[in-house]
């Protein structure tokens, strides 16, 4: 049977891909909306006004900044050394969408497991990135291909998961063919991992989502935990000698960090506190740090693994004397003895 040899979980987001400068692009933004934090939704200013005691000034520094960043990218070039040595056949990814594939208000399941042959991931058209916010179409060299190209699918595998979850209960969706409309072939939430962990150096795999950004049918996290239990019953049930990792991509707390929380989540997932990740409720779940359903279904997938939880790095990349930018974490957990 298939062996599950690695597990690894991820932040995705720009900042990851841009330089600190065109952080700064994102400012803007994040001035024009407001926030979900701590139970509450806030505008920009109100922010700055209640985090004033946070020293968020000194945290958002350009000095700060930059070396926010290369922590970053020291600890992605750690992460996909770990997996390049793991020597993985296949891989399984749990991730989510943001109106790449999928349409807010048309159509987005909750779960969806794709089982076809190929993944295409390829730059968007420049009329298309003009319409992207300021900064978000900079960062994209870091998830979508240069040009077409097309990574393989585990159509077995991904069949027997969905047979698998079906049979616990669980309506997933499925899809054998991708979207023709879709932005960049593969959402970001995968492009990361293809490019940036995996190095372009692309195994066969089979793209889990899970809608985690948008109401009104965001799973809980107790649905999301036991949604990874499953998954693990099918790979550990494939019929196959292939040696399997696992990723989580997304997370964590963002469009507004929040240290505290995440590492309170850190320390749940490191001592397999299931109380905890289950009961965390959908008001804490809500827009960038929503992500971390991903991180909550490997949770559960690694209830009963025989592996520790190693921490590369957290870098909490603020942008914004608001607080306001991305929590980066970067974790794995080694399955192979």
């Amino acid at each position: 049977m298939a062996k599950i040899v690695l597990a690894m979980a991820t932040t995705h987001g720009p900042q990851l891909h841009t330089t600190v400068e065109q952080w700064q692009l994102r400012v803007k933004a994040d001035k024009a909306r407001k926030h979900p934090f701590r139970n509450g939704v806030y505008s920009f200013d109100e922010l700055v006004d209640m985090r004033r005691d946070e020293g968020l000034d000194a945290k958002s520094s350009m000095q700060a900044q930059k070396t926010y960043h290369a922590r970053c990218q020291a600890a992605m070039e750690t992460l996909a050394d770990k997996w390049e040595a793991a020597g993985a056949d296949v891989a399984v990814i749990l991730g989510n969408d943001q109106d790449e594939i999928y349409k807010t208000g048309e159509l987005n399941p909750a779960f969806m497991v794709f089982f076809g042959d190929t993944i295409p991931s390829y730059p968007q058209t420049e009329e298309d990135k003009a319409k992207l916010p300021p900064g978000v179409a900079d960062a994209e060299h870091g998830h979508a291909a240069k040009s077409y190209k097309e990574y393989r699918g585990v159509p077995d595998l991904g069949m027997h998961i969905i047979k698998t979850l079906t049979e616990h209960d669980f309506d997933v969706a499925a899809s054998k063919v991708w979207p023709a409309h879709a932005r960049n072939g593969a959402s970001h939430a995968f492009g990361h991992i293809y490019r940036q962990v995996m190095r372009d150096n692309v195994v066969p795999n089979v793209p889990i989502y899970q809608n985690t950004f948008f109401p009104p049918n965001q799973p809980t996290a107790k649905r999301s935990y036991q949604f990874g239990e499953i998954v693990k019953k099918a790979i550990d049930s494939w019929d196959s000698d292939k040696r399997v990792a696992v990723f989580a991509s997304g997370g964590m707390s963002h469009f507004v960090i929040d240290e505290a929380f995440d590492r309170k989540f850190v320390a749940a997932l490191k001592q397999r506190d299931k109380a905890f990740l289950i009961s965390i409720p959908l008001k804490e779940l809500q827009s960038g740090t929503s992500e971390l359903k991903s991180w909550i279904s490997l949770a559960g997938l690694l209830e009963d693994a025989a592996a520790d939880m190693n921490e590369i790095d957290y870098v909490p990349c603020y942008r914004s004397p608001a607080g306001t930018g991305t929590a980066n974490g970067f974790y794995w957990w080694d399955l192979q003895s």
